[in-house]
């Protein structure tokens, strides 16, 4: 129905009215601010559950060295019987069967497996030791060995870099007169800080990872490597030829996560592209007929990132309310359809494989699966609530925003009763921790997502700092730390090697601290710089408001970088050639040697 323009007025103060006389009641009786400080709560509990944890474990060691400094005093004061008791008793355990006294002259076997390695015993294994949840046997090629090494390695040098633009924009915060170089401006460092760690770090890191998960599910390795270097090389030339255009100035005029100009982003896409070929030649000639959960995920990921490009970047609708609307779906596809979709089919084969137990329920992942796709797609204009957007596009927005709620409650449901039964491992695994956490983050920043989509808490938060704390609860806190894991999971099985225990666990706090620092302090000062906006209090008491907040975002900031820092250093230490051969002894290692050694057959 066409309303008189008079009426629309009407209507609009209206709103105005209801929200401001909104504003000037307790922000705590607001379901959003309620709902936003429980998830706050939650993310919290779930950090001292992983300290309590952990200080469990330390104080067991603590346990086991006084009762081995009881027992060397036990030892010492052994009377001459006791030792004679021992020493007869050692001497009957030392007996040994002649081999032949029961078969005669038959060689010995053992069909069954039941003997295997009972003479060794590498741990003592009522108390194990820090470690990792999985085998060290790489079933896959050494030429896709190394493609993959490459996406990783890759991924790690864009991580430094752009996280380095992002702390130091940060800095910039609390001390905006550092240097007046237009090349480090803060209009130029912030987007070639998110296009940075989006394209290069992020995306190079799930396509290497993709590379190797699709051929363990597949259970075939049909891959064109020389493809792969391509799509590898197409990609980070894109972010490199971006990050110099946008600290140059030369940029596509204020799309966010859309500001690389289109020679490279089509560049970039068409990377995404070929690797999106490759990946599906080894699930279309699959052994087995089934197609596992995660790569309905990874090949519906790649295959969304590609339109989404597409769409973002063809210039047809992109004028007026249109360009609106656009950004609106390529911001949103970008992280919904791209990050989340080909995280959440990572996880679905690394979180079972870690607990060495299948995952819950595969109907819940397919649950998870289609309502994802069918509820993200339609919520990229909740961004543009009271805008001049057609109100029915803003409360489809809103609507599809709390269909949300099912797909990452199933997700959720499903990933924590997959550690049903196995909670004890977060003790001992260096990995375990990382998965944790994000699945944590995957449930708080999704709901928080669907909360700051309410209309009061849009026209509270929007435009503050409150967002960015939000990207950066989502963006790091679920796809940064679903990666970690899973690079901490894969690389030793690449390579044969494991980073240092004490610098994985030096890294988890670091980024887990900082993360906390950084998102509490933007949510509260935020909060604050709405409520003052609403009030129509003058622009600069909100920046002078920020500046204690701008500073606890600074130092949070500097904490993560560090922790970049020492996963750099962890993944040298995985990757770095040395002749340390690992001869296979166990029919398992035997069998996968035997494997690797057979797929090296590529077509060029």
């Amino acid at each position: 129905m066409l309303y008189p323009l008079k009426h629309l007025r009407f209507r609009n103060s209206l709103y105005l009215l209801y929200y401001f006389v909104m504003a000037e009641t307790s922000l705590f009786n607001q379901p959003g601010i309620q709902i936003t400080i429980v998830l706050l709560l939650i993310i919290i509990i779930a950090g001292l559950v992983i300290v309590v944890l952990k200080f469990l474990s330390v104080y067991s060691q603590i346990l086991r060295r006084k009762e081995y400094s009881e027992i060397q005093k036990k030892i010492e004061n052994l009377s001459p019987e006791e030792l004679n008791e021992y020493e007869r008793r050692e001497k009957e355990l030392d007996f040994q069967q002649p081999e032949n006294q029961l078969s005669g002259h038959v060689s010995a076997t053992d069909e069954k497996g039941v003997i295997r390695n009972i003479n060794s015993v590498e741990e003592f294994r009522f108390f194990p030791t820090k470690r990792r949840t999985s085998s060290f046997l790489n079933y896959v090629s050494p030429e896709l060995t190394r493609l993959i090494l490459w996406f990783l390695g890759t991924a790690i040098f864009w991580l430094l870099i752009g996280t380095s633009f992002g702390l130091y924009a940060g800095i910039k915060y609390v001390a905006p007169d550092v240097e007046h170089t237009s090349w480090l401006s803060f209009g130029r460092l912030r987007p070639a800080h998110t296009n940075a760690v989006f394209w290069g770090w992020a995306s190079l890191a799930m396509v290497g990872l993709s590379y190797y998960v699709v051929t363990r599910v597949s259970n075939i390795e049909n891959y064109n490597i020389k493809q792969g270097y391509v799509s590898l090389i197409l990609m980070n030339t894109a972010v490199l030829a971006g990050t110099i255009s946008l600290l140059s100035g030369i940029n596509n005029g204020g799309g966010e996560y859309r500001e690389y100009i289109w020679p490279i982003m089509i560049t970039f896409g068409i990377g995404v592209a070929i690797s999106t070929h490759n990946l599906f030649k080894p699930v279309a000639k699959r052994i087995v007929k089934e197609i596992y959960i995660s790569n309905w995920y990874i090949i519906s990921g790649f295959m969304f990132i590609v339109v989404v490009i597409l769409v973002g970047y063809i210039p047809v609708w992109q004028n007026g309310v249109g360009e609106t609307i656009t950004q609106g779906y390529y911001m949103h596809q970008a992280i919904g359809m791209w990050f989340m979709m080909i995280n959440l089919g990572l996880m679905y084969y690394f979180l079972p494989q870690q607990l060495n137990k299948p995952i819950y329920s595969y109907s819940l992942g397919a649950l998870a699966f289609w309502t994802h796709i069918l509820f993200y797609t339609l919520i990229g204009t909740h961004h543009f609530i009271f805008s001049a957007i057609p109100w029915r596009l803003q409360t489809t927005a809103i609507i599809a925003s709390m269909g949300m709620l099912i797909p990452v409650a199933a997700g959720t449901t499903n990933f924590l009763l997959t550690f049903n039964g196995a909670w004890y491992q977060l003790k001992t695994s260096y990995t375990l921790p990382f998965y944790f956490m994000a699945i944590i983050f995957y449930v708080t920043g999704s709901f928080q997502g669907t909360v700051e989509a309410f209309r009061y808490t849009n026209l509270l938060w929007h435009f503050t700092d409150f967002t960015v704390s939000h990207s950066h609860l989502t963006m790091y806190g679920i796809i940064t730390f679903m990666i970690w894991g899973f690079s901490y999971t894969l690389i030793p099985r690449l390579t044969g090697k494991e980073p240092p225990k004490l610098l994985v666990g030096v890294h988890f706090w670091l980024a887990l601290i900082g993360l906390l620092m950084y998102v509490i302090a933007l949510m509260i000062g935020g909060t604050q710089t709405g409520l003052m906006w609403i009030k129509k209090k003058p622009f600069i008491d909100g920046v002078i408001n920020m500046f204690p907040f701008w500073l606890w975002r600074a130092i949070g900031g500097t904490f993560m970088w560090i922790s970049h820092l020492i996963f750099a250093y962890n993944f040298y230490r995985m990757v770095r050639i040395k002749e340390n051969l690992r001869i296979p002894r166990t029919p398992a290692e035997i069998l996968a040697t035997k494997r690797q050694l057979g797929n090296t057959e590529f077509k060029s």
